[in-house]
């Protein structure tokens, strides 16, 4: 087998490895935030979806590297383990306010928004655990509630934001759905900064802290911003240089 036979190989079966990473996410792959935030298995899930209305939900990252925002993975649960369907997600992207009027981080302008459809993003099965539902509008609570949670990809998002490393941006999220249960956005294992933070119908222009309906403790929601394609086809032919370099020695 010759060098060009051996490299052309080698480019193919790096891409391949490095295109799973751009559409589900895995620990391992490539982030562009301080660090994911990975989803609490026994934790709550927080509702899109109030009895009084749709309940705006954020949190907040900080850009590791600068470049377009095409990549976001976040994971939820249904109410009652009732899977129904996704008819849209809606993502928004804020500056941030590092001490809003009640004395917390919140959302201040915002920088960009974009919404999903169906053919735009994909769900997949991810874990299961003990899992409570929360509605921060109402304070009802319940645990357990469900057993079942998914991961959530938007990938190759068409006129993507661009971060700049060092910057604290929020992102917020909004599902709508057809059928089944309501959808929450999972908490997280892992607290960056200050709490994540929701805006309820009955109060627009208000954003308040995040906190376990029961211990009071700070939550964050479970998310990752990750390199954009190109960037994990520049980490592939990193590779192959490295595997050419290594056969010239």
């Amino acid at each position: 087998m010759n060098k060009v036979t051996t490299i052309l190989m080698l480019s193919a079966v790096l891409m391949f490895v490095a295109g799973p990473a751009v559409a589900d996410w895995y620990p391992g792959d490539g982030h562009k935030m301080h660090y994911p935030q990975m989803p609490d298995p026994n934790g709550w899930d927080v509702g899109f979806q109030s009895d009084s209305g749709p309940v705006q939900l954020a949190d907040d990252w900080m850009c590791t590297e600068s470049g377009k925002v095409t990549d976001i993975h976040f994971w939820i649960s249904w109410e009652y383990d009732t899977i129904g369907f996704i008819d849209q997600i809606g993502a928004s992207i804020y500056s941030n306010n590092p001490m809003g009027p009640y004395g917390w981080s919140e959302p201040e302008e915002l920088l960009w928004q974009q919404g999903f459809g169906p053919d735009e993003f994909n769900v997949i099965p991810y874990g299961d655990g003990e899992q409570g539902w929360y509605d921060p509008c109402t304070g009802d609570w319940r645990h357990p509630d469900h057993y079942q949670y998914f991961q959530v990809n938007i990938v190759d998002i068409p006129d993507p934001f661009v971060q700049e490393e060092g910057t604290i941006y929020w992102l917020s999220l909004y599902v709508l759905t057809e059928g089944g249960g309501n959808v929450g956005w999972k908490t997280s294992m892992d607290h960056f900064m200050d709490d994540a933070v929701y805006m309820c119908p009955w109060a627009p222009g208000t954003w308040w802290e995040l906190r376990d309906p029961l211990s009071g403790e700070s939550l964050d929601l479970a998310f990752v911003i990750t390199p954009e394609p190109a960037t994990m086809s520049l980490l592939a032919l990193g590779g192959i240089g490295v595997l050419i370099r290594k056969r010239r020695k």
